[in-house]
């Protein structure tokens, strides 16, 4: 009964911690806002994004990350349980059909789900982005931090660079404003 409990006051825990960042991003972003000049879009000593990783899609192909560069790209690591994440997914899809044709990609990476749970949860949220495989990719997960927590949201500017990394849920406007900053 006693780790029921202690898993539940955990749980709580990450939830609060959750949300108070996507209310405070700048809490975990300082380090880049420090770097980042005034009305910059990216840091100047942002990281360069490691594109080499090839994942199967919804219909078993490969794709590989690095066909992207050279688009805003919104890389979210997401699971079918995560509920942050299922209330991020419309914000994504909504942002593909607005800025797509600005050359925005977003492409989602499921990070522990297989394949016959992911399809119908990938149609029955109308998913209009690519969503890649992630399950089994620790390198991957490792490369971009998300495994500290879901949903985590990196934006990758036109020429590869790591411009913003949020960890937990964020706010819409945050999102958005991101993207637009590098479009």
């Amino acid at each position: 009964m006693r780790l029921r409990w202690t898993i539940a006051i955990l749980a709580v825990a990450a939830a609060a911690f959750t949300t108070l960042m996507a209310e405070m991003p700048w809490l975990l972003d300082a380090e880049a806002q420090a770097t980042r000049p005034a009305g910059a879009a990216c840091p100047a000593d942002a990281k360069p994004a490691n594109l080499n990783f090839t994942l199967n899609d919804m219909n078993d192909r490969p794709v590989r990350l690095s066909q992207y560069k050279g688009k805003v790209i919104l890389l979210d690591f997401w699971a079918t349980w995560c509920g942050p994440c299922k209330v991020e997914i419309p914000w994504f899809i909504e942002f593909q059909k607005k800025y797509g044709s600005a050359g925005l990609q977003v492409v989602g990476v499921s990070v522990d789900d297989t394949l016959p749970k992911l399809k119908p949860y990938v149609a029955d949220m109308k998913m209009s982005y690519p969503v890649l495989q992630g399950l089994g990719k620790d390198d991957l997960l490792d490369s971009y931090k998300a495994t500290l927590a879901l949903p985590t949201t990196v934006l990758i500017s036109r020429d590869g660079k790591i411009c913003q990394s949020h960890i937990g849920m964020t706010s819409k406007e945050v999102l958005e404003a991101g993207i637009k900053s590098l479009l």
